[in-house]
């Protein structure tokens, strides 16, 4: 770009009240009439408008543009670049050389009248940094429309644009603005498209930056020989995501790499080999996991019902949706899960998804609570990877792949200031449904830590709180209203469909020893003690809490010392509650025989709380105990005293290290029989017949799921890891309702005892048989193994076969 010139000489021009820029390129025809439209408009209304400029920026016209610029009228000034680069390039010079306290931007075919400025004064003078011409709001007039497929193109365009780069604005392209003159300047200097992205670009800046915008109704008219064309749009988009990814800082681009790293070392015991690798302290939830993808892909594949599959629990069936079988990742990871296995499939759900989630904390809390990348890093490697996460990860991806409840949070956050109520409403109701099929327990937790954190705020700051609760109470109405017709029929099916049930009983008391509140958790990579975690917790996936003393203890100084900041109270609140809550019904004194009444007593028997295993409630405490970690690095870390600094980042680092995380544990698995691998149960097993495991798989031990997706549900089977319903009233328990021979199988796969069996027993069991429409009968070498031959002999009045690693039972009479 070459220096500007001008049509008068340089000299000190007195401050102007408004600018009007006009870019041009090759208007020699259209320039003239407009020019002499605005200079004349201006002149008349000078007693309302004040002092004013005109300044044609002409991006390198080949014709007279630069000639009829040069002599209309003497107000009229002329900047012009070397070679045409483009409208962007052409606004960014011009607005550069006004000088006005407010700067007009109107294109050259005036396509807009200049009278319309009047609107545009108005609403600016009410309190807007910026009034835009609209075409798309009440009130504006079209006079003359473009060829129909033109404004149909143009529609779409405009609506992708809406859509992803200025959410809340209806008309972006209309050439007519008006801006307060040093935001114009700032805004324009700092824009890079040379195209006429510009003024979505410029749009951009007052939205991130806070300025209101105000879309006014302007009439308008199609003018012959517009140069934007309908594909232009595409081009927008594609130069506003490269400018967003340039934006980007290092940091922000490295940070997923390491949660991705991260989450990989956790898993590694399985990533690089899950078809053959099992983490050990999932106990039996990676077999039901892989059942779950699996058994969603092939519903898929053979469209059938994804919410039901009698594949397992063979006749009765499961109803999926009542089994958090997460038909959010399950059906888009089904092409892997048919493709690469179920194993692969959810090897990599588990660890891609722990990441994200980590990184949409990240993004949460820099845009919400710090600016410091490496405080946002660490807060927000604390709320993905504690060790109740951790603890979750080797059996609960519904527990770890959580990336959506801090962009509700978020969402909730932006009703709440109540900008684009409707908006916002819509967008909460569309996440808050996909993540009721990510999982609905996470999502109840969720919404209780919201809950809690903003009846603190609001007692903390309640003039915000008396501001924000109806533009935020109007949202959830809308956000609802959206929500409910997409999840209504999944919701009707889960608790009234076939295999529903009420509720799932976790006992009298799940909840937290307040003493594991402050213990380290087993897989602590410094202090972890397996033995004692397992005392504190109901199993090695429900280690809930955990956070250590040193954390407890450095996140109460962080209170203390930041007390005077409201997010800090409303944080501290929600932690100490959830802790509170997550004890159960019943507190009992440690070290004591002392129990008092938890306040979880007064919600156990609410809907959905009774299912809920209350320990899991101090999970809520992760990311709030991340983003005081957040704020309270990004103070240390902006202090200039050096001691300060130091026994700060110390006391971090103490809090930190002995809840850092070791790998999960993995062993080799199981290997599949070859009997089922090699398809030789194929000739044993007839059309509307199952496979029959002895014992029935459960929840103790499901490695006979292993073998039905390791066959591609060739088979289906009696029993099964799942919930589904017992008795008369229908409540939840796990596995399959217990049937007479089933539950003497077990007991002699338990105990090493067979009863004795005699006519009652055996008319039993071919009642049981023809319930379960067995083709054959097969018990894999496990503990006693031998006992439960003898035992399925007696019952079946004839010897096994030992074929292909097991023994087998055909009850088609042949062998």
């Amino acid at each position: 770009m070459t220096a500007p010139t001008q049509s008068c000489a340089d000299e000190d021009r007195e401050t102007v009240e408004l600018s009007v820029v006009i870019p041009a390129y090759n208007e020699e025809e259209r320039l003239g009439p407009t020019l002499d439209a605005v200079t004349r408009y201006l002149a008349d209304n000078e007693s309302r408008f004040g002092s004013w400029e005109v300044i044609v920026s002409d991006d390198g016209s080949t014709d007279g543009t630069r000639e009829v610029a040069a002599l209309r009228h003497p107000r009229v000034r002329l900047v012009a670049a070397g070679r045409n680069r483009g409208k962007g390039s052409a606004l960014r010079l011009g607005v550069a050389a006004t000088a006005g306290s407010r700067v007009l931007v109107t294109d050259a075919d005036l396509a807009t009248p200049i009278e319309e400025l009047e609107r545009l004064d108005k609403a600016l003078s009410e309190g807007g940094a910026a009034a835009i011409g609209s075409r798309a709001v009440p009130g504006a007039e079209i006079a003359a429309h473009q060829h129909r497929l033109r404004e149909l193109l143009g529609r779409a365009g405009n609506l992708l644009i809406r859509a992803t780069a200025v959410p809340g604005l209806r008309d972006t392209q209309c050439g007519f603005k008006l801006f307060e003159g040093d935001l114009a300047r700032e805004a324009f200097a700092g824009s890079r498209l040379d195209g006429w992205g510009i003024d979505v670009e410029v749009l951009q800046h007052l939205h991130r930056t806070g300025h209101p915008v105000t879309e006014v109704p302007v009439r308008w008219s199609h003018q012959p020989g517009s140069k934007v064309g309908p594909l232009d749009y595409p081009k927008v988009l594609t130069d506003l995501a490269r400018l967003r990814l340039r934006r980007l800082r290092p940091a922000d681009l490295l940070v997923p790499v390491l949660f991705l790293a991260l989450s990989i070392a956790l898993y590694s015991g399985r990533f690089f080999d899950p078809d053959h690798r099992y983490l050990t302290d999932s106990i039996q939830d990676q077999n039901q996991w892989e059942w779950f993808f699996a058994v969603t892909a092939d519903n898929l594949a053979h469209l059938r019902n994804p919410l039901f599959s009698d594949f397992q629990n063979f006749p009765d069936g499961v109803n999926l949706m009542a089994n958090t079988v997460m038909l959010g990742l399950s059906v888009p990871f089904a092409p892997l899960t048919l493709i690469a296995g179920p194993a692969v499939s959810l090897s990599v759900c588990m660890a891609l998804g722990l990441a994200a989630t980590a990184v949409a904390w990240y993004w949460l809390i820099v845009k919400r609570a710090v600016r410091h990348r490496g405080a946002a890093f660490v807060g927000a490697a604390l709320a993905a990877f504690a060790p109740p996460m951790v603890s979750h990860a080797n059996a609960h991806p519904n527990f770890v792949i959580l990336f959506m409840i801090p962009l509700i949070i978020d969402r909730a956050l932006r009703l709440a200031c109540g900008a684009r109520v409707r908006r916002d409403g819509i967008v909460l109701g569309l996440m808050a449904a996909y993540q009721v099929f990510l999982g609905e327990e996470p999502f109840l937790l969720a919404a209780l830590g919201m809950t809690l954190f903003a009846l603190a705020y609001a007692v903390a700051r309640p003039r915000v709180a008396r501001e924000a609760w109806r533009p935020l109470g109007k949202g959830l109405l809308i956000a609802g209203a959206v929500c409910l017709p997409v999840v209504a029929f999944p919701l009707y099916w889960q608790f009234t469909g076939p295999q529903s049930y009420h509720s799932v009983l976790h006992g009298d008391n799940a909840g937290n020893s307040p003493l594991s509140l402050l213990a380290f958790a087993e897989r602590s990579l410094l202090y972890g003690d397996a033995a004692r975690a397992n005392e504190l917790s109901l199993n090695p996936t429900e280690q809930n809490a955990f956070y250590g003393w040193p954390l407890v203890l450095v996140a109460f100084g962080i209170v203390v010392r930041l007390w005077e900041r409201p997010l800090v109270k409303a944080l501290a609140f929600t932690s100490v509650a959830a802790a509170v809550l997550s004890m159960g019904p019943k507190i009992r004194i440690p070290l004591t025989e002392t129990v008092y009444p938890g306040p979880w007593a007064l919600v156990r028997k609410f809907p959905l709380f009774e299912s809920v295993i209350e320990g899991r409630v101090a999970m809520i405490c992760a990311p709030a105990l991340g983003i005081l970690l957040a704020l309270a690095l990004e103070k240390i870390l902006a202090t200039h005293r050096v001691g300060a600094q130091y026994f700060g980042l110390l006391a971090v680092a103490v809090a930190l290290l002995p809840i850092v995380p070791a790998p999960l544990k993995s062993d080799q698995r199981e290997a599949v029989p070859e009997f089922i691998s090699s398809g030789t149960w194929k000739s044993y097993v007839g059309k509307g017949e199952s496979l029959v495991p002895l014992p029935l798989p459960d929840p103790g031990y499901a490695e006979a799921l292993h073998w039905q997706t390791s066959a591609h549900l060739g088979f289906k089977l009696p029993g099964g890891y799942f919930n589904g319903p017992y008795g008369a009233d229908r409540t939840g328990i796990y596995g399959a309702v217990p049937r007479y021979t089933s539950s003497m199988l077990r007991d002699v796969r338990y105990g090493g005892k067979v009863p004795v069996i005699g006519k009652n027993w055996r008319a039993q069991a071919r009642k049981d048989f023809a319930y379960w429409k067995a083709g054959v009968l097969v018990v894999a070498p496990q503990p006693n193994d031998e006992k439960l031959r003898q035992a399925v002999e007696a019952l079946t009045g004839k010897p096994g076969k030992w074929t292909g690693g097991v023994w087998v039972w055909d009850l088609h009479g042949g062998s």
